[in-house]
């Protein structure tokens, strides 16, 4: 189709074309905007977690035992894999056990991660000295920390008792060694433990240190104050972060239990009876397995914490073996089962103490380790008397009776039909020889005078293999005698 000039048509052509131009750039752009705001957001929010700092929030609560270490080093070691910008301790214990807070300190004085101490009301004894070994420590309004003189447990209601010099001073050079390394006050760490350092303007001799937040703050022992973890993050400069709530796993768990001193002198107890029980009945079975898995549980426990090791282990494997020889291979009590009483004494515990335990811990160990081979040891001798009275025990004891009316003699049965039959001497018995009954060749004693050979004999009784005889017509011994 034509069109001359000014023709409607042919002006519309550039302006349609212009128009349609115009039509896709929108259409485009409308497509950007519909696709970023069905996927732009959920990314967005993606690449803001990815980039969150990540921090570790550990609790340290109650007692501070031996399975808390591993639990610590288990977040340390999980915090530096996923560069973790922060661990924060958040710290309210009375303390615990020395060789539990020592090996924690050497864990935090290890770790690859910053670590914060947050002291959430207290931090006492051993909590003192973990909140040292942090890289910050921040404390809440109305904290405390200090007061971590070492001591004892005395008796049932005796309350705790002070330990020796020896130990005071390995314990004060702990938290000043663990001070300096943190640029912290040794001498007011040391003051925590001792009451006979002296410190001009702060503390007196004769009295232990204890400090409060502002104290703390004002002697420069802690780096801030803070009221939660928040206010903690945000003095170290770590905004947003993701906080990650750590907590024991059940193997954590089942190690504090199964290193809590009553419950290994259990372990101990259970073991040493079924070992004890096992040797003594024929075969393994029940016993000789609970004792195996008793004391496999003990080392077991223990191994995780770092206390056993393969010599306390080879201790205990040794002390068994002697006792076993001393059972079978050597009458009476001797050197033997002296050394393996000496060898689990010592194997146990050793076991159940670790760094930095005190002389009066060790001596603790040594009676829970005592006390339970005292209970074994009786608790054995009267499950070996009893068993065999039950009536599933007679299969797992040795009796020690074989009664005649069950069948038991000590005549064999096939001796017993010469009983009464006569015969003749084939040799001199004196009083031993050689006798023809029924035509064979046997074996006689003589009961009584000499027989000659060619004798007539009668058999008069059977005593195991012994077949004893006398002349036919001779009066018994015991009648000869009364004549």
């Amino acid at each position: 189709m034509e069109c001359s000039e000014g023709c409607p048509l042919q002006a519309w052509q550039p302006y349609r074309g212009a128009r349609r131009g115009r039509c896709a750039v929108l259409a485009f752009l409308l497509l950007l905007v519909f696709a970023s705001a069905g996927a732009k957001p959920g990314h967005a929010q993606g690449v803001l977690q990815a980039n969150r700092p990540i921090v570790y929030l550990v609790p340290i609560t109650g007692m501070i035992d031996l399975g808390l270490a591993p639990f610590i080093e288990r977040v340390l070691g999980e915090a530096a894999q996923n560069n973790a910008a922060a661990v924060v301790l958040d710290i309210n214990t009375f303390g615990g056990r020395v060789d539990a807070a020592v090996a924690i300190r050497d864990a935090l004085l290890g770790a690859r991660t910053p670590v914060a101490a947050f002291v959430n009301r207290r931090a006492i004894s051993a909590g003192a000295l973990i909140a040292l070994a942090s890289d910050k420590i921040a404390m809440a309004g109305g904290a405390t920390i200090g007061a971590a003189m070492p001591v004892q447990s005395g008796g049932p209601g005796g309350g705790s008792e002070a330990v020796g010099e020896k130990t005071v001073s390995y314990v004060r050079k702990e938290f000043r060694a663990t001070a300096e390394a943190r640029g912290r006050p040794p001498e007011i760490a040391e003051a925590m433990v001792d009451a006979d350092v002296e410190i001009e303007g702060i503390i007196e001799k004769g009295k232990l240190l204890t400090f409060t937040t502002d104290e703390a703050l004002k002697h420069n022992l802690i780096d801030f104050r803070a009221d939660d973890v928040a206010a903690v993050l945000a003095a170290m400069g770590i905004v947003g972060a993701e906080i990650r709530l750590t907590e024991p796993n059940w193997a954590e768990d089942l190690v504090r239990f199964l290193t809590n001193p009553v419950v290994s002198s259990l372990l101990i107890m259970i073991g040493i009876v079924g070992v004890l029980t096992e040797i003594r009945t024929p075969g393994f079975g029940l016993p000789g397995g609970l004792g195996i898995a008793s004391i496999g549980l003990f080392f077991w426990g223990h191994w995780l914490v770092q206390l056993a090791g393969w010599e306390e282990l080879l201790l205990v494997a040794s002390g068994i073996v002697l006792l076993v020889v001393e059972v079978f291979l050597i009458p009476g009590f001797g050197v033997p089962g002296v050394l393996g009483i000496l060898a689990l004494l010592g194997g146990f515990s050793l076991s159940m103490v670790g760094t930095g335990a005190t002389s009066t811990a060790m001596l603790r160990a040594a009676v829970y380790v005592m006390s339970a081979l005292v209970m074994a040891t009786v608790a054995a001798v009267l499950m070996l008397r009893v068993l065999p009275r039950l009536p599933f025990g007679r299969r797992l004891v040795l009796d020690d009776r074989l009664p005649a009316g069950a069948g038991y003699v000590s005549t064999p049965e096939e001796e017993h039909h010469w009983l009464g039959m006569q015969g003749v001497a084939t040799t001199p018995l004196r009083p031993a020889g050689l006798a023809e009954l029924a035509g064979d060749r046997v074996d006689v004693v003589s009961d009584g005078d000499f027989i000659e050979a060619g004798e007539p004999i009668l058999v008069t009784r059977v005593d195991g293999n012994r077949i004893v005889v006398r002349r036919p017509h001779a009066p018994p011994p015991a009648a000869a005698d009364r004549g």
